[in-house]
């Protein structure tokens, strides 16, 4: 089993005054040939948005694209007329499809909104553009695997079009996770927020790592950890 680590620090990115970003794999104006992405993930990025301030109108097509906030509030609009905030905890899906135009803006005056934004390529292009939002259960992934977004809609997950599942798991200080993995398939786990140990590897907040097709993985947490698992075909 092959593990590669991606450390936070090699990230690309930058400080713009109104958005703190760090990007896992290329994107904009960072170019990276070794990470351009892992299977079907494409984006990874990690971003701290100022108060009022945010990403304005602009387009995409041809992409699944998940938001996650972590903190604060992020105000939502696009052209299939949806006008939503994105509350921390709760998970957003778009698929860019045959094309699509939204905005992404800081709902807050005051206080900063922390998110992930991921891009999948999808199974086909010129798909049909659809939007889902839901709020999770922290509960839920308190030392366990929680589904958010799969292919199928499993145990109430969003659903992109794309083989891919991802997960959400919150390890307690001093608990271990042992992952199962189907036969063939590739992992890219991501620290949110604290430490883990991947088989004898440790990883910090913003690491991620792609582990090739195996075994099981350990996880240990001495500390806590929240993470991201992506299981990709």
């Amino acid at each position: 089993m092959t593990v590669t680590i991606r450390p936070a620090a090699e990230r690309g990115g930058g400080e713009f005054g109104w958005l703190r970003t760090r990007h896992t794999f290329s994107f904009a104006d960072y170019h990276d040939p070794d990470w351009m992405g892992y299977r079907a993930l494409r984006v990874l990025n990690d971003d701290d948005i100022a108060p009022a301030q945010g990403f304005g109108l602009h387009p995409h097509r041809d992409m699944e694209i998940v938001t996650i906030v972590r903190r604060g509030e992020l105000a939502h609009t696009d052209s299939l007329g949806h006008r939503e905030t994105i509350r921390a905890g709760e998970v957003q899906r778009m698929t860019a499809g045959t094309g699509i135009r939204h905005s992404e803006v800081n709902a807050s005056a005051t206080e900063p909104v922390h998110l992930y934004q991921i891009w999948l390529r999808p199974e086909r292009s010129g798909l049909q553009p659809g939007y889902e939002q839901k709020a999770f259960d922290p509960a839920g992934r308190k030392n366990a695997a929680q589904l958010v977004v799969s292919p199928d809609g499993a145990d109430g997950s969003l659903r992109w079009h794309q083989d891919a599942r991802l997960y959400l798991l919150d390890l307690e200080p001093g608990r271990e996770f042992t992952l199962e993995r189907r036969q063939g398939r590739h992992t890219w786990l991501q620290v949110m927020a604290g430490t883990v140990t991947l088989d004898g590897v440790t990883l910090t907040a913003g690491d991620g790592a792609a582990v090739e097709p195996g075994g099981p993985l350990r996880l240990e947490s001495p500390a806590g950890v929240e993470l991201m698992i992506f299981d990709l075909a």
